[in-house]
């Protein structure tokens, strides 16, 4: 049965046109599938899909994502997590010659702009755990403020312990962001953190360097990422953007910005919020 499979033009160049003719008439594309952006499940009969191709040094790995949460592209990665993809996940839904899922642990690709998903911070979230993180416009005392919506897709161990627990707020806040019970002003400043804005485009969550020097990457885009002109607009005004983050199951995906804000608000209310205002590192 023919697939709704969109296949892009850079990802044709690589796999051939043979090849693609094959995914898109079925012979190929599994049915179903673990979106390689949310990690839930897909059905590319039923619903349009991406085709993501990740290229290594020496392989490429075809992984297969919702549409709505990436387009159809080709993600440059070391042959060492493409390895790592094929061990972890074992080619699950995808051919075995070279197609597996991606372990979003160790690389994400470019998201869907209003779902941005990227790697997990280094030493904060283990390896079942990545971070999906959404950008929009907060309304906080009658005006709108560029907002970054960060919440794992798993619990979070502390580096080094084992367990069912979750430390994604604890390690936040001992970084300097502030718990919230509700969203009445803007919290403050955390100095030293700063969102990383260039050419327009969302690059990284800097974060200050424990051994000293330049400011480390906390959050990286493999590649720079669109954001809305109102939430640029919005950045520029303020210089500087609040970054939101909550447990795993608080938040979850919103395709509204107003649905976003409710969500929110009940993670406040439930104690379940924390909150910084990072300065732009540069626009």
């Amino acid at each position: 049965m023919p697939r709704m499979l969109d296949v892009s033009d850079e990802v044709r160049a690589e796999i051939g046109d043979e090849e693609a003719a094959r995914l898109l008439a079925g012979e190929s594309a599994p049915g179903s599938y673990d979106c390689t952006s949310c990690r839930t499940p897909g059905d590319s009969e039923q619903e349009r899909t991406s085709t993501v191709l990740f290229v290594g040094d020496e392989t490429a790995v075809l992984a297969f994502a919702h549409a709505t949460c990436l387009p159809s592209q080709v993600v440059q990665v070391t042959e060492e997590q493409l390895q790592g993809a094929v061990r972890a996940i074992g080619g699950t839904g995808a051919e075995p010659q070279q197609q597996a899922q991606q372990p979003v642990q160790q690389q994400a690709p470019q998201p869907h702009p209003h779902q941005h998903q990227h790697q997990q911070p280094p030493n904060l979230v283990p390896e079942q755990a990545v971070l999906r993180v959404t950008s929009g416009l907060v309304l906080v005392q009658d005006e709108l403020h560029p907002a970054l919506v960060v919440e794992p897709t798993a619990p979070v161990a502390r580096p080094g312990t084992l367990g069912p627990g979750d430390d994604f707020l604890p390690l936040l806040i001992e970084q300097g962001f502030m718990p919230l019970t509700e969203l009445a002003a803007v919290p403050p400043v955390l100095h030293g953190w700063s969102v990383l804005l260039a050419a327009g485009q969302l690059h990284a969550v800097l974060q200050p360097n424990p051994n000293g020097g330049r400011p480390v990457a906390w959050w990286q885009a493999h590649q720079p990422l669109q954001v809305t002109d109102g939430w640029r607009a919005a950045a520029n005004k303020h210089q500087q953007v609040l970054m939101f983050a909550a447990p795993v199951g608080s938040i979850g995906r919103q395709p509204r910005e107003d649905l976003m804000r409710d969500a929110l608000d009940k993670a406040a209310a439930n104690g379940k919020l924390v909150a910084a205002a990072l300065p732009l590192a540069g626009i």
